[in-house]
């Protein structure tokens, strides 16, 4: 039986190894998961080591990272593939649907077991946005136009990781592709009626609920459907992603840190609580620890724990076992055995084959 913590929190740190406060914060009850960037890489050794020093420190956390492929991928030296444009399986898809499914799945066994060599659990990806063609920081991430597209090849690219013992987050529901800003550094809003929503963009969320692990709500807001944005309503987590849709997976926010989740001048406690309160599981927070010293998570920390004793928050068990669900179920191939191993090296050879031309 898995221990229960109140652990909704994935954090970052700041170097190449754990620094004395790193550790600190890691130990937190309320911390349940580490995200990585590429200012925690510096090569394969460097960063197994660092992920053996996190789960040193407690063994259920979360390590994670944005891995995608394309413009999204954090490690890309000393061996890491580099992963093509989610877009580019798109475009195969147009002169041959089914290579471009089969070299998807080569994409997630090449993705999943070169992160899980190097210590890494878990992987923010897919992208189940539409390509609607504005939308400057979804642009060649999103496999496709066509919902069933985007369904078909990001099924077959999660059917890869799950060979190699990694689940998925499949964002940023219920689609970002069709609002224009950069929800990093701006608002976004997205004006069309709901059921236009769910018929195009949300569409593949819908198909793909059963299998799905966890998914990644927009900074987005809807405006037809909720003055908040995805990640912080319980119109778009509770009622329509939960009860409409069935999604029984685990929730994540996107980063807090960015400027469309807290436009209203909410601090990261506050937006913390909003997303717990709204039906998230884990929310995430990014690039503090790098700033003073990483002042503002021991801030969030004590803010966040004293909601808790006062009753403005409460665990929820089943958000701690969604946690624990994302957690890899078998051992990793060490890099040196993954370089001869049949399932690598076919995988690679499917995803570098070059498309027919027909």
């Amino acid at each position: 039986m898995q221990l229960f913590l109140p652990s909704p929190l994935i954090l970052d740190v700041a170097g190449l190894r754990l620094s004395a406060a790193d550790r600190k914060r890691l130990r937190h009850p309320l911390v349940g998961g580490v995200v990585l960037f590429a200012r925690n890489w510096e090569s394969r050794a460097q960063l197994l080591a660092l992920c053996a020093q996190i789960k040193a420190v407690r063994p259920d956390l979360l390590i994670a990272v944005d891995h995608e492929g394309g413009r999204v991928q954090r490690f890309r030296t000393d061996g890491f593939t580099h992963l093509p444009a989610m877009r580019e399986l798109g475009v195969h898809w147009m002169r041959d649907a089914p290579d471009a499914m089969r070299r998807a799945a080569a994409c997630g066994v090449v993705l999943a077991a070169e992160l899980r060599a190097c210590g890494v659990d878990f992987s923010f990806t897919p992208v189940l946005d539409l390509d609607w063609g504005d939308s400057s920081v979804i642009g060649d991430r999103a496999f496709h136009a066509d919902p069933r597209v985007v369904t078909v090849l990001a099924q077959s690219l999660m059917q890869g990781m799950a060979r190699m013992g990694m689940a998925h987050c499949a964002k940023h529901f219920p689609g970002h592709g069709y609002a224009r800003a950069d929800t990093h550094v701006a608002a976004a809003e997205d004006a069309r009626p709901l059921e236009t929503i769910l018929a195009a963009d949300a569409a593949p969320f819908h198909w793909l609920a059963p299998g799905l692990r966890a998914i990644m709500p927009a900074h987005v807001v809807y405006t037809a459907v909720d003055a908040q944005p995805a990640g912080f309503s319980a119109q778009w987590l509770r009622a329509i992603l939960r009860e409409r849709i069935g999604f029984t997976g685990a929730i994540i926010s996107d980063d807090l840190g960015m400027a469309a989740a807290r436009a209203q001048g909410q601090s990261l406690s506050q937006a913390v609580l909003q997303g717990l309160q709204a039906g998230c599981d884990l929310m995430l927070v990014c690039n503090q620890s790098p700033v003073d010293g990483g002042r503002a998570l021991d801030v969030l920390l004590r803010e966040v724990d004293a909601a808790l004793d006062q009753g403005l928050w409460s665990p929820v068990e089943r958000s701690a076992q969604r946690r624990f669900d994302l957690l890899p179920t078998q051992a990793p191939l060490a890099w040196d055995d993954l370089m001869v191993s049949d399932t690598y090296l076919a995988a690679l050879d499917a995803m570098f084959a070059a498309p027919s031309a027909t």
